[in-house]
């Protein structure tokens, strides 16, 4: 009986890690280490609930060690525009980002040198609703645009925010040429980022970069 016992019990803690790990599916993109994350939620009467990052889960899934360290938020209206940022060498952030409320269209652009998605953008549609997240990796432009009345934005980083490395391309460069969902007269953008370098700008000053994944 004790042998059954300690065989029905492994096989539960088995079923158990199973199910853990289908509550958080990881999906590839064509970009390397840039991950898409649908979160299984459990709903009922008294409303929803699903968990929304593990560590183990993630290393597992990604084959990718990352310890974040810092969390940000913001919310925005309709029509800002958030973009591009990075942050240059030693100062580079990996970030998962999210939307907790609202909609909101979220771009990334590869500038890692040596990748064969170098200079390609992806896209995806996050929010609260979905509750969808996206993974970016070191060495990408990000940016996002709010497509509903007011999004809440949310995302941890791997790496503290340092504005002695900051870096960025303008959003409506016409050699990237994003699709932003929103009419240009309906964007609204700060000062700073209507102030950031062309694409082809943005290129000579990444030839001068170290450490760029």
């Amino acid at each position: 009986m004790l042998k059954v016992a300690n065989k029905l019990q492994k096989s539960l803690v088995f079923s158990h890690k199973i199910k853990q790990y289908s509550c958080m599916p990881y999906i590839a993109t064509s970009f390397k280490d840039l991950w898409v994350f649908e979160p299984r939620v459990f709903e009922d009467s008294r409303g929803y609930f699903f968990e929304s990052f593990n560590q183990q889960q993630f290393e597992t899934a990604t084959n990718l060690a990352v310890q974040f360290v810092q969390d940000n938020q913001s919310l925005s209206q309709y029509g800002v525009v958030r973009g591009l940022h990075t942050q240059w060498g030693k100062a580079a952030q990996a970030k998962l980002v999210r939307a907790l409320s609202g909609t909101v269209l979220d771009i990334v652009v590869d500038i890692r040198p040596n990748s064969t998605t170098f200079g390609k953008s992806f896209s995806i549609e996050l929010s609260g609703e979905n509750k969808k997240q996206l993974f970016v990796p070191r060495g990408f432009l990000h940016g996002f645009v709010v497509l509903s009345e007011k999004a809440e934005f949310f995302y941890k980083c791997d790496n503290y925010y340092a504005p002695q490395a900051e870096g960025g391309v303008l959003l409506t460069d016409t050699d990237l040429a994003l699709d932003w969902r929103v009419p240009t007269d309906k964007m609204i953008v700060s000062d700073k980022d209507q102030k950031l370098p062309t694409w082809k700008e943005f290129l000579g000053v990444l030839n001068t970069q170290k450490d760029i994944a």
